[in-house]
């Protein structure tokens, strides 16, 4: 399948299976049917899904707080992974951020994760951190990464 044929759109309740599907081939501690029913719920969360002929293919998710956007997860289904679905996530949530007048976008990825680490790098995300032991599955490092969505690259 083609990335051209995905359609980004906000997430529904009726996604949840096929983000779960993505959740468990893709972390080693999925989040649950109840804890995204949740995120639907929650008036500071946005979900934002690729489909693929009514197919969930990836997500993504942040919290707006304060002026900050804080991405919670991305995924991509690894049958669709090298398609460029991840970047196309992250392009929506940024640009429902700025649309919300956030001002700067935050993240942890795992120090391990090098096709992660990659995107977000070429997404002008910069390093600013690492969170030691942030993992709870293997204890596993987190890097912090932060991006201004509008204005300098001055960071307060």
């Amino acid at each position: 399948m083609k990335n051209e044929e995905a359609v980004i759109r906000p997430m529904k309740v009726e996604d949840i299976p096929g983000i779960i599907d993505i959740e468990v081939q893709c972390f080693p501690t999925p989040w649950t049917h109840h804890a995204f029913r949740m995120e639907l719920r929650n008036k500071l969360a946005v979900y934002q899904v690729a489909d693929i002929n009514k197919k969930i293919a990836a997500y993504g998710g942040m919290w707006l707080i304060m002026d900050e956007a804080h991405i919670t997860n991305v995924a991509v289904h690894p049958k669709f992974q090298g398609q460029g679905l991840g970047r196309k996530i992250m392009e929506a949530l940024m640009e429902e951020a700025r649309q919300r007048h956030m001002q700067r976008m935050t993240l942890e990825v795992r120090k391990s994760n090098e096709t992660a680490l990659g995107l977000y790098k070429s997404m002008d995300f910069l390093v600013s951190g690492i969170r030691p032991g942030y993992y709870h599955d293997n204890g596993e490092d987190a890097i912090i990464m932060w991006k201004n969505l509008i204005g300098s690259d001055f960071f307060i």
